[in-house]
This record gives C-alpha cells, sequence and structure tokens, in this order.
C-alpha cells in the first residue's frame, strides 16, 4: 500500500496543479485549504461570509467522502478569517456542520489576505 494516496472528486473546486484536494496516509485523511468556490460554475461564491463559509464546508465534506470519511470524522480544523470581527459568523455556519461530539479541535486565525481574495479559508484532517 503507498504511503499516501491522492483523493479528487469532481463534487468540489479541482485542486490547481501543484497540490492536492486531499491526502489519505496512514489512516487519516488531510484536506487541503478551500475556499468558497461552487464547483459547478469555478466562480467564488457572492453574498456573506456565511455563504462561501458553507460552500467551503459542502466542499470539504464531498473531497472527506471521496476519500472513504466524513464531515464526522474530523479531529482538526484550522479557520483562517481576514477579518476577526466575523468570527461569530463563521461559527455560526461551523456549528451547521460540527454538531456530532466530540467535537474537532479547532484553530482561527486572522490573516492578512487570502487567495482569490476572499474572506475565509477553511482546513482541515480526518480519521478515515
Amino acid at each position: 500500500m503507498p504511503v499516501k494516496e491522492a483523493v479528487f472528486t469532481p463534487n468540489s473546486p479541482p485542486p490547481l496543479p501543484f497540490f492536492s484536494q486531499a491526502i489519505k496516509s496512514n489512516g487519516m485523511v488531510y484536506c487541503s485549504g478551500q475556499v468558497g468556490v461552487d464547483p459547478k460554475t469555478g466562480e467564488m461564491v457572492e453574498g456573506s461570509i456565511q455563504d462561501r463559509t458553507r460552500q467551503i464546508l459542502k466542499n470539504m465534506s464531498a473531497v472527506l467522502e471521496a476519500a472513504g470519511s466524513s464531515i464526522d470524522n474530523v479531529v482538526k480544523v484550522n479557520i483562517f478569517i481576514t477579518a476577526m470581527d466575523n468570527f461569530g459568523a463563521v461559527n455560526e455556519v461551523y456549528k451547521e456542520f460540527f454538531s456530532v461530539d466530540p467535537k474537532p479541535c479547532r484553530t482561527c486565525v486572522a490573516v492578512y489576505q487570502l487567495p482569490r481574495g476572499t474572506d475565509v479559508e477553511i482546513e482541515c484532517t480526518a480519521a478515515l
């Protein structure tokens, strides 16, 4: 069995050519950071940070399912936002997806800027 295996699903935006949507290795799934892109259009979701957060978590769920896991198996989440004022708004959507106990460990940091000019990016690690 290979040490690592790339994961791909058309139900999430395709990765740039220098990284994978996710990698499976040693019983874990490591998902790359996602921004709020609609996989059908390839465009950033318009609206609020909550709309983009919801799209990210839908995309991430699709990647996890393609890997043979699920959002309920996530053990660690890293969230990057461009303004800490959006912390509460992101949390409102986050709790829609992460409702099963125990909740994942999590980090949320404010950063100067993110790809495609967005205001939120999320990555995660899950058990298979």
